[in-house]
């Protein structure tokens, strides 16, 4: 369907303005918060007659909630949650060859932290909804528009949050869409894999810890807390994790292998998955559960052995893999050392079926007609493992068209973030058939 307005008039203008706006979230030391941007998207819902409500756990760590179920809408079908999240990832301007919250264009491309992850987003949604607002363009269904605060640290402060003390907000939603999810991948000149996220690993951050005998650093000691430890982390990092293949990632190889029409040996799957290119790190990290030692701590000085030695583990399971995952962390580490659970999140899937996901085809092919929709299974978290809990089936769906060039994974938390111009244009244009459809 062609509408009379430009969905996409605004989106690159929209998302300079977000990039401008330094979300920055440092986890548990003090940073801006989310309140500027919240206020920013509730100021823009408004002009075009949209309330939204801005919800917060403590001062300036706010999320934005909107209803929009205009004139036109088929109240008899739930709400489509849609979803993006308004902080972002701290940047070293230092490291940046254009200033990091410049939003500033250059070589086609509007850089800027959150550029990727993910304001690109949030500027798609807020374009396409002004636009069809103005117009009177209502969509099939009625929507739900969340803009949430500190996804980056685990949306303890944001979905999380929400879905605890405000379950209202989003508890009618039976379908999402949010971020990493909806993006190319170039096979050929007449073919492009569209990503589309329909599982995501699960999270358990875990600190190693072994006790020992303190003393001096002179005498011998077999009861060492740091050798202990030592020995176990590196038991760890060196494990070689079996595949454990989901159907999300099933789904994905059979993709890839009908695409370049290859055979997929389970024996030579990486090689194959090599010709991806970049994205190879993101899907060979979702082949099997991982574990990566990630910080250390014991003692304070020199000739002093530590009571006690800790290192941080960063641990993801695919979906159905968590047992597996900590029965085989507690036979690596053995009997001298311990772990705790410091944070621990489900992991999520959803089948890659159904109406909406027609509609994502459907509306990807009449953009680019060599576009092939396919799911797949992210290796980090989003807040999609919020909504879960609610039963929502959430999909990763922020559709842009790449360069084959542009190593868009590296994008992600990245030096020199950006997104081309023509893209952002191309995913509102998507967003806006998707309305219709979804």
């Amino acid at each position: 369907m062609t509408h009379a307005y430009a969905a996409d008039a605004e989106v690159v203008a929209l998302c300079r303005d977000l990039i401008r706006i330094d979300t920055s979230n440092y986890g548990d030391q003090p940073g801006p918060g989310e309140r500027a941007a919240a206020e920013h998207v509730a100021t823009l819902l408004d002009e075009v007659g949209i309330e939204a409500e801005l919800l917060e756990p403590e001062p300036g760590r706010t999320s934005v909630v909107a209803r929009w179920e205009p004139e036109g809408v088929d109240r008899s079908l739930s709400p489509l949650l849609v979803h993006g999240h308004l902080d972002v990832v701290p940047a070293n301007a230092d490291d940046w060859s254009v200033p990091p919250f410049a939003g500033e264009v250059v070589d086609d491309c509007l850089w800027g932290r959150g550029a990727v992850d993910m304001k690109d987003f949030d500027a798609m949604v807020l374009s396409v909804v002004r636009a069809r607002a103005r117009a009177g363009a209502a969509p099939r269904r009625p929507l739900r528009l969340v803009f949430t605060a500190d996804e980056e640290a685990g949306s303890g402060l944001g979905a999380q949050w929400l879905v605890d003390e405000h379950r209202d907000t989003v508890a009618d939603c039976e379908l999402a869409i949010g971020e990493v999810g909806g993006f190319s991948l170039t096979v050929r000149d007449d073919l492009r894999l569209y990503l589309v996220q329909t599982a995501e690993k699960g999270m358990a951050w875990l600190d190693l810890i072994a006790d020992g005998r303190a003393g001096h650093g002179s005498f011998r000691n077999d009861d060492n807390a740091v050798t202990a430890l030592s020995a176990a982390v590196a038991r760890v990092g060196a494990h070689a994790w079996p595949h454990r293949i989901t159907s999300a990632q099933q789904a994905f190889l059979d993709a890839v292998a009908e695409a370049f029409e290859v055979e997929l040996d389970p024996g030579t799957i990486e090689e194959t998955l090599a010709r991806l290119g970049s994205i190879a790190r993101m899907v060979g990290a979702t082949m099997s559960n991982t574990a990566n030692p990630t910080m250390l701590d014991a003692g304070y000085k020199h000739n002093v052995i530590p009571g006690q030695a800790r290192a941080a583990i960063d641990g993801r399971f695919v979906p159905g893999g968590e047992q597996e995952f900590y029965e085989t962390i507690t036979e690596l580490i053995g009997d001298r050392v311990r772990y705790e659970v410091v944070t621990r999140q489900d992991a999520v899937e959803t089948a890659f079926s159904g109406s909406l996901v027609e509609a994502m085809q459907a509306c990807l092919a009449a953009e680019d007609p060599g576009a092939r929709a396919v799911p797949f299974l992210m290796s980090g978290g989003t807040d999609a493992k919020a909504w879960d809990r609610l039963g929502i089936r959430s999909f990763g769906f922020a559709p842009l068209r790449l360069p084959p060039e542009l190593d868009f994974v590296g994008m992600f938390h990245g030096v020199d973030e950006r997104v081309p111009t023509a893209s952002l244009e191309f995913g509102a244009r998507v967003l806006d058939r998707f309305l219709d459809q979804a």
